[in-house]
């Protein structure tokens, strides 16, 4: 949170915050986020407690006589919150929808998605007013048993579906800038035990990543061309294959005849 207000004290331009489920399901992350202004699209757990759409806890109680009135949410035996898994099981078939959000290295990416509008129901029992509801988004891919990703964001109420799935599918660029962060620019390489350290090295791998494309020539470490070095230009002598045998092959000898005469 302190790095997003110092980010916005800056004056970097806002965007939506991605998180994964380890942060997203963090209800007071997610209020932090939005006290900010900014939106999110918050990975959750299929066991996250929401209320159905169009639903939400019932109003503090009214008393009679004497005393402060209620000011508290409440729930009963028979108005209580589901979890966001229970919420996709009941949908039925035609509530899915096929969306395809990019391209991948064989086949465009595609999965089944459903959405509605829902209000979160995390510490329901110390607020006075309720939630304000948001999108609950649900993967559930094609011949799954059941549902895989769950998501609930603050995105606008008239974005479009597909919209919102681009939204959610672009921690992928996270996780690949992070491993290409390790991989090729050293930020695994980091060896020392403080803080101070380590985010200085964070900070330089991360300013590096934000230069021009490698040199022309330059080849990943997970490149088809294992046997080659990182610069074309270093290249002087053939590599050789896997489980080569270095050592010289022995010249062939003439065999001796089995008739040849011994003086």
């Amino acid at each position: 949170m302190q790095q997003l207000r110092e980010a916005l004290a800056d004056g970097v331009p806002p965007g939506v915050a991605l998180m994964d489920p380890a942060y997203g399901n963090d209800s007071k992350l997610r209020a932090g986020i939005s006290g900010l202004g900014l939106t999110y699209v918050a990975g959750i757990m299929s066991t996250t407690m929401v209320w159905r759409p169009s639903e939400a806890p019932l109003p503090a109680a009214s008393r009679s006589g004497r005393g402060r009135p209620g000011t508290r949410l409440r729930r009963d035996a028979t108005h209580q919150p589901v979890a966001a898994k229970t919420l996709a099981l009941e949908l039925p078939t035609d509530a899915w929808q096929t969306i395809t959000w990019r391209d991948g290295s064989n086949t465009p990416l595609t999965s089944r998605f459903a959405r509605w509008r829902v209000r979160p129901a995390h510490d329901d029992a110390r607020r006075s007013e309720p939630a304000a509801e948001e999108w609950l988004l649900i993967e559930w891919p094609e011949g799954e048993a059941e549902p895989d990703h769950y998501w609930l964001s603050t995105l606008p109420a008239d974005i479009s579906l597909a919209c919102m799935v681009d939204q959610a599918k672009l921690r992928w660029r996270i996780e690949r800038v992070y491993l290409e962060l390790k991989q090729e620019l050293g930020l695994g390489h980091y060896e020392g035990r403080g803080w101070r350290g380590f985010h200085h090295h964070a900070t330089l791998c991360v300013a590096r990543g934000t230069q021009p494309a490698f040199p022309v020539g330059y080849r990943p470490r997970s490149s088809a061309a294992a046997f080659a070095t990182p610069h074309a230009e270093l290249n002087r002598h053939d590599a050789y294959p896997p489980r080569a045998r270095f050592a010289a092959r022995s010249a062939a000898m003439s065999l001796l005849r089995a008739d040849a005469s011994v003086e």
